[in-house]
């Protein structure tokens, strides 16, 4: 059996070896001195990834795929993490996450074939790839709701630049003080000048702003 330890971060500028002595020392207390690494930088949410199936290409049947999280696997679609699933599968490899403490078991050395212990771990087989399964859609979701704020901060930030970044036209404006100035009301200047109660509030808002800055 051996260890491929998988190391990976979003963007260039984040460090994708930040675990790996965390992982090396993981493997070391389960019996396992030597672990290969492989590590990149790519967002979790692609396919796209080099040196994850460099390492499957690598790996041989009863082999462990080693990750610090499941997220640094999988924050991908339902489609792609099945597609990437069925290739670990079919590689006859074993994924481990130190975040997932079921797949433990897999770091131990393989015994001698016995029916009970065959069926233990089959049942430790099958809850842990339902977990596996379980984090890596958790993951996705984290990675959906965390774009969703982010294009709402985007937006919102520009509603706020445009709101603020509205000028009253200069001739209106005149126009606006000058009728405040005889006395006139806010709807009665908004109708003099052609304007709404909002932007003769605003010219008078600012007006006020100006004098108080004088």
């Amino acid at each position: 059996m051996l260890i491929h330890a998988y190391l990976r971060a979003s963007t260039a500028d984040q460090d994708a070896n930040r675990a790996k002595q965390q992982l090396k020392d993981f493997a070391a207390q389960h019996g396992h001195p030597r672990v290969l690494f492989y590590t990149e930088n790519v967002s979790g949410a692609s396919l796209q990834r080099p040196e994850l199936f460099r390492l499957l290409d690598a790996a041989e049947p009863g082999d462990v795929l080693l990750v610090e999280q499941v997220d640094r696997l999988s924050r991908l679609t339902e489609g792609d993490w099945q597609q990437l699933l069925a290739t670990i599968k079919a590689k006859g490899v074993k994924v481990v996450a130190l975040d997932l403490p079921t797949s433990h078991m897999a770091m131990a050395p393989a015994k001698a074939d016995n029916t009970a212990d065959a069926f233990t771990a089959r049942i430790i087989e099958a809850i842990n790839a339902m977990l596996l399964d379980m984090l890596a859609a958790v993951a996705r979701k984290d990675y959906d709701d965390r774009l969703r704020r982010q294009r709402q901060g985007i937006q919102k930030a520009k509603d706020e630049r445009r709101y603020q970044g509205k000028s009253i036209d200069q001739d209106k404006h005149k126009r606006i003080l000058a009728c405040l100035a005889k006395g006139f009301s806010i709807r009665e200047t908004a109708e003099a000048t052609g304007t709404s109660t909002s932007t003769v509030n605003r010219a008078k808002k600012l007006q006020e702003q100006a004098a108080a800055g004088a």
